[in-house]
């Protein structure tokens, strides 16, 4: 995702404004917020790269940075005041479809949609007067962590920025709302429509894959990727050949060059485009033609930002958005492998 250059605070400002901000809202009807729903919140610390952050009274005014947070706040029922724009598959305030669909679908009013910046817009944060800030998927480093902990309770990712697995940003979301058990049932729920899918289409069972993006380099999607492990939730197996000329240029994808494309041998390749006239220049690249699964005609394409951005990685709503594009056009390649 590309993101603007943002120039923040001086941290003495922050602060300034931090305290200003809790002086402000020392109780809940000043800052548009309330009371703790039903009294049944239980205080829960969370540990995450940078410490733990303990959160002792149900959050009322949630604001996510990153990615998933914002997903799975409102598919445990919870609107947060302020959200990250996603440029790439958003619309045009950068809400993206399936976030809008279910505001729509629940009512909701649109959440402050938080500037697309390189590091997080303190500022407009302070604004919306969060409880709780939740970065759980996101590359925030530790000063910004810092920061973002003195306007309120800051949780951070487990270990690596950007690699949290989308399942335990459901989970910890449910941990931060006192909604473990829902978070739980979405998950199940989630896996069992995916698990329904794979079901209806036996003929993925074993089939290899190897997922691919021509985006002016060649990339190829490792076991790790989620978008990958999506696949493999569906019955497909990882192609060796993914594994055997991995540069290990990264946890999760690895490039390499055109002339070196016949090398990513499978059953069936998943190859991502953002615009139907980029799916064109690719099926009719020499680089594609000298592939194996060119040949056999296993090619699966799928076209859009908001499809490609649905399953990178995958959130508490955006599977539901896309999995039949993705299962469609997986059947459709599958069926010619011999």
């Amino acid at each position: 995702m590309k993101r603007p250059t943002f120039t923040p605070l001086a941290a003495a400002g922050l602060l300034a404004l931090s305290l200003t901000m809790a002086a402000c809202g020392s109780d809940s009807d000043a800052n548009g917020g309330s009371d703790a729903g039903d009294g049944d919140f239980a205080s829960v610390t969370i540990d995450h790269a940078f410490g733990s952050t303990e959160i002792t009274e149900e959050p009322d005014r949630i604001v996510t940075w990153g990615w998933g947070s914002a997903d799975a706040a409102i598919a445990l029922g919870v609107t947060p005041v302020a959200i990250p724009t996603q440029s790439y598959g958003g619309d045009e305030n950068g809400l993206l479809p399936w976030l809008a669909e279910e505001l729509e679908t629940q009512g909701a009013d649109t959440p402050t949609m938080l500037s697309e910046t390189e590091e997080p817009p303190y500022e407009e944060i302070l604004e919306a007067k969060p409880d709780v800030i939740l970065a759980q998927y996101s590359g925030i480093t530790e000063d910004q962590y810092k920061k973002l902990s003195e306007i309120a309770p800051t949780v951070a990712y487990p270990e690596e920025a950007w690699s949290t697995p989308w399942r335990d940003v459901i989970s910890i979301t449910g941990q931060a709302l006192g909604k473990e058990d829902e978070a739980e049932e979405l998950l199940t729920d989630i896996d069992a429509e995916v698990a329904e899918a794979a079901e209806a289409h036996p003929e993925f069972e074993g089939k290899t894959i190897a997922a691919v993006w021509d985006a002016g380099d060649f990339y190829v999607y490792s076991e790790a990727d989620p978008r990958v492990e999506f696949l493999t939730d569906l019955g497909f197996e990882v192609a060796p050949s993914v594994a055997e000329n991995d540069t290990g240029e990264s946890t999760f994808y690895y490039t390499i060059s055109y002339e070196e494309t016949d090398k990513i041998t499978s059953d069936v390749l998943l190859s991502y485009h953002d615009t139907a006239e980029l799916e064109e220049a690719f099926m009719s690249s020499d680089a594609t033609a000298s592939m194996q699964q060119f040949q056999d005609e296993t090619i699966a394409n799928v076209v859009g930002p908001d499809v490609i951005a649905s399953v990178s990685p995958p959130t508490a709503l955006s599977l539901g958005f896309s999995l039949d594009t993705f299962v469609t056009a997986l059947a459709d390649a599958t069926a010619n492998v011999e």
